[in-house]
């Protein structure tokens, strides 16, 4: 029998006193860090593939395994559907053997991921976000994603883009964080009635313990003004 998930626990609520302040922050500099060499490596396998595809692409970032990568290829033929995971142990575990041609795995770094992209020119169809860590406590705040460095080149990338969580409070300072950059999101749950809307484990997991999931969409990319200091 599966042991119930835990569920988020913090000491922060409500959105983070320094939001608005860091995706200011993050706007108004180009990250610099180099690229590791080993995440170059990476990227190279998959320049080919993307560039030969003519139909849309989406990005499964953090797959995991790859059950939601193989269920997004499964519902979208026409599209190059691209999971990215760090772990080599995860990703493809379980999966089977005979998977479908649109789909492709690439074990990378998704900051390093995400900048070669964009230097690339890519622009994505579709762009999930559905294992995100939330890192709970007020002191990591700094490397939710919406608030770490990489956030405006990630956005750069384009497409319907959408997060999904177990937090609410990640949700709600992710989609305060888009209204910063100008893109306009809505939020909406999860639950057993919206069955049909689950894509990975990761959200079986926790709604199989009773608890909600969260989903933040964008729903126009350039309706808004970006913040600017």
């Amino acid at each position: 029998m599966q042991q119930p998930s835990r569920r988020v626990t913090s000491s922060q609520t409500g959105a983070h006193p320094a939001l608005a302040r860091t995706v200011a922050k993050h706007l108004r500099q180009t990250w610099q860090r180099p690229l590791a060499a080993h995440s170059r490596q990476a990227f190279a396998a998959c320049v080919e593939p993307v560039a030969a595809w003519s139909g849309p692409i989406i990005l499964d970032a953090g797959c995991g395994t790859g059950v939601s990568s193989l269920q997004l290829a499964i519902d979208n033929p026409e599209a190059l559907v691209l999971g990215v995971d760090k772990s080599a142990v995860r990703l493809g575990r379980g999966l089977p053997d005979d998977r479908p041609g649109n789909l492709l795995l690439l074990r990378a770094d998704l900051v390093d991921l995400w900048r070669l992209a964009a230097a690339t020119g890519w622009k994505l169809a579709k762009h999930y976000l559905f294992y995100p860590n939330p890192w709970p406590k007020p002191g990591h705040f700094g490397r939710r994603w919406h608030a770490h460095p990489v956030f405006p080149t990630l956005l750069a990338l384009g497409g319907e883009l959408e997060l999904r969580t177990n937090w609410e409070t990640y949700a709600l300072e992710w989609q305060q964080a888009l209204a910063l950059h100008g893109r306009r999101a809505e939020l909406d749950s999860l639950d057993a009635s919206t069955a049909a809307s689950i894509v990975s484990p990761f959200e079986r997991k926790y709604l199989l313990s009773g608890q909600r999931c969260f989903r933040v969409r964008v729903i126009a990319t350039a309706d808004l003004c970006p913040l600017r200091h």
